[in-house]
């Protein structure tokens, strides 16, 4: 365990070095990024994107790294411009990648950095505290239904991972399997939104999926515990 927390404070010094480099060789990118979370819309974060030209897809995937590291931002504003920007299934490879990338960060942060801070939000809710104990002996089924459902926070499911005994190598598949329907759904969304006339019917059965997912998963959830 010390040596997972020593390697962990190792890799935040090395990401917050990495940082302050990138501030500044470029400072104007943290601050596009800034103003970017500050109106959190699709168009604006379209325009961002379109700013960098080539290097847009770099741009994108780097900003959905960061929301999932932190695990309280939205991200549903950047995943959405992914899809009008470059399609449903370019769009929902780099945001997938991204998206699996930032929540790993974001799960060894929580299990070796910041334990107790989710323990403790945790044990506050009762409903979250009997999901946590039912996740420890259930992690990976637990964690790939949750990463299935789209528009579900996934600081909240991170959270619960890193209190359980699932390992890293098992949260990261079932983080992988399970985000990669999820990210479809809120990607094609992104993308239809700007022609919905011509996408009506798909998004009308992209609602209706999400929300069967949904109703699935609280099922499951409460016959289990």
């Amino acid at each position: 365990m010390e040596n997972s927390k020593t390697l962990a404070w190792i890799f935040i010094l090395l990401a917050g070095f990495s940082v302050v480099i990138g501030f500044i060789i470029r400072p104007e990118f943290f601050q596009d990024i800034a103003k970017l979370l500050q109106f959190g819309d699709v168009a604006y974060s379209i325009q961002l994107i379109q700013s960098y030209g080539q290097y847009g897809k770099l741009v994108i995937f780097a900003i959905i790294v960061l929301i999932n590291t932190v695990a309280i931002l939205p991200n549903i504003f950047v995943l959405a411009a992914a899809g009008a920007l470059f399609g449903i299934v370019e769009g929902t490879l780099i945001a997938w990648a991204a998206e699996t990338v930032g929540v790993s960060i974001s799960f060894l942060l929580m299990r070796y950095l910041f334990r107790d801070t989710a323990q403790n939000f945790i044990e506050q809710h009762g409903t979250l505290h009997r999901l946590n104990e039912f996740s420890s002996s259930n992690g990976f089924r637990v964690i790939l239904l949750a990463r299935c459902i789209p528009y579900v926070p996934s600081g909240m499911i991170t959270a619960l991972a890193a209190l359980g005994r699932v390992g890293f190598m098992e949260h990261l598949l079932a983080t992988a399997i399970g985000k990669l329907p999820s990210t479809w759904i809120e990607v094609t969304v992104g993308h239809d939104l700007f022609s919905y006339r011509a996408h009506l019917l798909r998004l009308t059965v992209i609602t209706v999926v999400s929300g069967l997912i949904y109703l699935l998963f609280v099922r499951n959830r409460h016959d289990s515990l």
